[in-house]
């Protein structure tokens, strides 16, 4: 059995709607809201046929009218909400279904579930089937359907608005037919549901609920009777069940930790089995950041981090985006790299997408905030490898960022937030003059600048222009049809960098005047998606896209200008209960242009050993066009509920050197023990294919013969859930890679040879305990073994990659200390960077001092060292650190202020991160890291 990988689904939620419940008579129709309707839970008033109310119901029953054949057809539930609130659809008739005449003699009983689209002007403009019955009964409620007419619904200023709604029919004969002979009988169940985290609708096991009968009628203005059935517990699903439950009225309480708890009254009816979904708000409000259990649609496996959790870890300054640092397998990079190492893959091994756009970064300059604000986020997901055929062109791992939807309430909201980094602004609300049209701008700017360039100066270096960082973000959605969704966004980000260096490196004479570092992107999207049915659905995204990388020492630059378009377009159909198809297209194209000028090799006669800065200039210009497409397609199936087998495939075009690639995937996931406590087995097997950077097989930079590289992922684990607030999970995983592109220098010219002779393996495994978020605290202990290592050509020795790390521990815990107050704290123990040593360490028994390092170059007077031993050969010192966080919140009457202390490497350890040497290489000492580095904020949002 195999399993996909695990991943991190973040979820940003700051809806407050107050819990509600959803009434599902198995004998009446069910009226559920869309999440943006979300009204109050009140009490349904039955609505007879042609718009006149039915016969009130006497105490413990219900009237129920009936249709032709016996059918029984309850009319909708209206429901009523406060002013000032958003209200549902308001039927205005009802019009019965025809009970199948085939169907009322062989004795059949069905019930049958409509989504029903309904218009600002109350009719009902679409009708599919989402629960089926066949025989004739779809066929039925379909007629009876398009006949129904409603109230439309309102938003909270009185507008009327769309609203997608369910609607069920329960055809049931006068005489339900007998139990078949010799068949036990079995407790009737009067009262069944679910208990689901609102927002998400994310299953809540482990929650309290209980049922007591009410003795006076009257909503909620009942006293509850001594007589009450034990209370159950929700299962894994969040499923319970009452059985034989006389009729009447029952107060029906939900608990659940973290959670506010919700209260409500239901009315059992004679023969009746009521159907409910509760919904229940976390403890708490305001802006919420989840890594959450809501999945996306072919994840077998996942790691769920709860509400609250993300923008409460020490050590991130509250960006969403950096608590991935956090989780097993993500590597810690080097100092002030903005880097993503995911399972011992180099950074360019892991791609990184926003709204289904790929991006060329995840961090600004430094790592120190991301570029997108996670006031803007929705969720994230991380796939660290096994991930599906949706993704390509990659062999490490898989970051995808989805944007959120604007508030939705028809007011204007907005938060500004300073801290010593940078500084941002966030706007939102509905379009004037536009309706069911909602924006969202943002934008952000560092201002690390300003007190990072004395620094530099202090070091020596004079600052032309200091550190600087902005992002900016513009959204606009719509909803054409209830059913459909369509977004516009523009979005981008700068980075730049530029020093003054003086004085050249003594080993680098050549080598002075302006170090500029400039890295930018944007990017213009359009995104579309659309169930077209209750069993079809279609999502599109395209965008156009630029993106700039330059980079300068003196003479010698880099640059890189591309000019893109991207689109992705897939169609999923649910064949049956257990099998669902996904298929798509996903096209990368564009124009590049690459230009380059940098030292030449040797010239004859030269030692191979000598300055590199002092080599004859050469330049090289590039342009071109480029065309990525691919095809993909995948099956979910399900044959037991314990069980899920996701096999896909993916084929992969590129014209740059004209190969095709062909990745088949399988991933899969068996419940050994369901239910509480679960223990789940999974794993996974795939080809992932990821084609050669431009300048690797671009002429006359490349070579336009070099095939893409193949990563083979192997992975299997299990899950263990201890109590109802620990889990423990246990992974292994192994990936071999072969075809690696690697370059040597070709004679005579400046450009190097590439060619797919490399080869290499990471193995290794990831545990993780957590304890689940309660009302007070949350945490875990991640704990990630590896090694990566790579063969440069066949024959040579195995070695480390410079971003193996061998141990990676986190431990982090966040405790509400109650009045506002919160207190976190995270510590890190990682095994230290490998480096390339030139002088021996005088502390290894090895080393001997006397031993010649360099050499002299007379014509520039400088020393070029001798390597010591091997590439990546050393290891430094490890590095560990300790980040706190304290956070307080005030809040208003109509806005909240909140302010947070962030300090990093608070003991203040001088970890280590480069090694320095003199000028002749006889001695070396090593380079720190950043010392301890608080970051105060002050946020005011409305």
């Amino acid at each position: 059995m195999t399993a996909q990988e695990p991943s991190a689904s973040i979820r940003i939620d700051d809806r407050r709607a107050r819990p509600r419940a959803d009434r599902r008579p198995a004998a009446a129709v069910l009226v559920s809201l869309l999440a943006a309707l979300s009204p109050s839970p009140a009490r349904a008033q039955q609505q007879g046929q042609e718009g006149q109310a039915a016969p009130q119901a006497p105490e413990g029953g219900a009237a129920v009218p009936r249709g032709p054949g016996g059918a029984i057809v309850t009319p909708p539930a209206s429901t009523a909400a406060p002013t000032g609130k958003a209200t549902p659809p308001r039927a205005l008739n009802y019009t019965p279904p025809a009970y199948p005449p085939e169907a009322e003699k062989e004795g059949r009983e069905a019930s049958v579930t409509l989504q029903l689209d309904i218009d600002r002007d109350g009719r009902v403009k679409h009708a599919v089937v989402v629960e089926s019955a066949g025989h004739g009964f779809d066929e039925s409620a379909l007629a009876a359907a398009q006949k129904l007419e409603f109230e439309p619904a309102r938003r909270a200023d009185g507008t009327p608005a769309p609203a997608r709604i369910l609607y069920r029919y329960s055809f049931t004969l006068k005489t339900a037919p007998p139990p078949a002979a010799g068949e036990p009988a079995k407790p009737a169940e009067s009262l069944r549901g679910t208990v689901l985290a609102s927002g998400g609708d994310v299953p809540l096991a482990g929650a309290t609920v209980s049922v007591a009968r009410v003795a006076s009628a009257g909503a909620g203005s009942g006293t509850a009777t001594a007589a009450a059935p034990p209370a159950l517990t929700t299962d894994e699903g969040g499923a319970f069940a009452f059985a034989d439950l006389p009729p009447g009225r029952y107060q029906v309480t939900i608990a659940a930790p973290g959670f506010e708890p919700l209260s409500v009254e239901e009315a059992l009816a004679p023969g009746e089995q009521l159907e409910v979904k509760y919904r229940l708000l976390p403890q708490g409000d305001g802006l919420e950041v989840t890594v959450r259990g809501k999945r996306p649609p072919r994840e077998v496996t996942k790691r769920t981090i709860e509400q609250r959790e993300i923008n409460r870890i020490p050590g991130t300054n509250g960006d969403a985006l950096r608590s991935l640092q956090n989780l097993p397998g993500v590597a810690r990079p080097p100092a002030i790299a903005g880097l993503l190492i995911v399972r011992g893959s180099g950074p360019q091994d892991t791609q990184t997408f926003v709204d289904g756009t790929q991006v060329p970064l995840i961090y600004h300059f430094g790592g120190l905030s991301s570029v997108v604000p996670t006031e803007m986020l929705d969720r994230i997901d991380f796939y660290p490898g096994n991930f599906s055929a949706k993704y390509g062109r990659v062999q490490g791992g898989i970051v995808d960022v989805a944007l959120r939807s604007p508030n939705e309430d028809g007011k204007l909201h907005g938060l500004a937030q300073m801290d010593l980094i940078d500084a941002r602004v966030l706007l939102e609300g509905p379009v004037p003059f536009l309706d069911n049209t909602r924006f969202m701008v943002a934008g952000r700017r560092s201002y690390i600048g300003e007190s990072f360039g004395p620094v530099l100066e202090a070091a020596g270096a004079g600052v032309t222009q200091a550190p600087v960082y902005y992002d900016y973000q513009v959204l606009l959605e719509t909803e054409p049809t209830p059913s459909a969704r369509l977004r516009l966004t523009f979005f981008g980000s700068d980075d730049a960098l530029e020093l003054l260096l003086s004085d050249p490196a003594p080993n680098e004479p050549a080598l002075s005047g302006n170090v500029g570092l400039h890295t930018a992107f944007q990017r213009l999207q359009v995104r579309y998606d659309h169930e077209l049915t209750d069993k079809d659905r279609l999502d599109g995204v395209l965008a156009l896209a630029r993106d700039d990388a330059d980079f300068g020492i003196g003479p010698i630059y880099f640059q890189l200008d591309l000019k893109t378009i991207s689109g992705r377009l897939e169609y999923a159909r649910r064949i049956s209960k257990g099998t669902v198809f996904n298929a798509g297209l996903d096209v990368f194209a564009g124009l590049y242009a690459v230009n380059l000028r940098a030292p030449g090799p040797n010239r004859p006669g030269e030692p191979p050993n000598q300055p590199f800065s002092t080599r004859t200039l050469q330049e090289v210009s590039r342009d071109g066009e480029f065309f990525y497409p691919a095809a993909y397609a995948e099956l979910e199936l399900a044959p037991t509920p314990r069980a899920k087998i996701v096999p896909g495939l993916r084929v992969d075009y590129q014209d740059l050197n004209q190969q095709v690639t062909v990745s088949p995937r399988v991933n899969g996931r068996f419940d050994v023990v369901p239910g509480f406590p679960r223990t789940t087995v999974k794993g996974g097997l795939g080809v992932f294919h990821q084609p050669p950077q431009f300048q690797e097989v671009i002429p006359p930079l490349g070579n336009p013969g070099l095939k893409s590289t193949r990563a083979l992922h192997w992975a299997a684990g299990v899950e263990q859930e201890l109590t109802r607030h620990i889990e423990a999970s246990a992974e292994g995983f192994y990936k071999q890679l072969d075809e690696l592109v690697v370059g040597v220098n070709r004679p005579g010219t400046i450009q190097l040879d590439y060619q797919n002779v490399g080869s290499g393996r990471v193995i290794g495994g990831e545990f993780l305990l957590k304890y689940k978020p309660d009302d007070r605290f949350f945490g875990w202990a991640a704990y990630t073994l590896s090694r990566s290592t790579r063969v440069p050509e066949p024959g040579e020795p195995e070695r480390l990659v410079s971003f193996d790390q061998t141990h990676i521990l986190t431990v982090l815990g966040s405790y509400r200390l109650g009045d506002g107050w919160e207190f976190g704290a995270r510590f890190r123990l990682v095994s230290g960077n490998l480096v390339t040593p030139n002088v021996c360490n005088v502390n290894e028994q090895s080393c001997d001092p006397y031993r010649t390092n360099a050499l002299f170059y007379a014509p520039t007077g400088t020393y070029t060292p001798i390597p010591f031993s091997g590439p990546n050969s050393e290891r430094l010192p490890a590095f560990h650190q300790l980040d706190l966080r304290l956070d307080k919140t005030w809040k208003f009457k109509t806005w909240r202020l909140a302010a947070y202390l962030d300090v990093q490497n608070v003991y203040n350890n001088a970890n280590s991160e480069a090694i320095q040497y003199n000028y002749n290489y006889t001695a070396r000492q090593y380079v720190t890291g950043l010392p301890i580095l608080p970051s105060f904020g002050m946020r005011g949002e409305f």
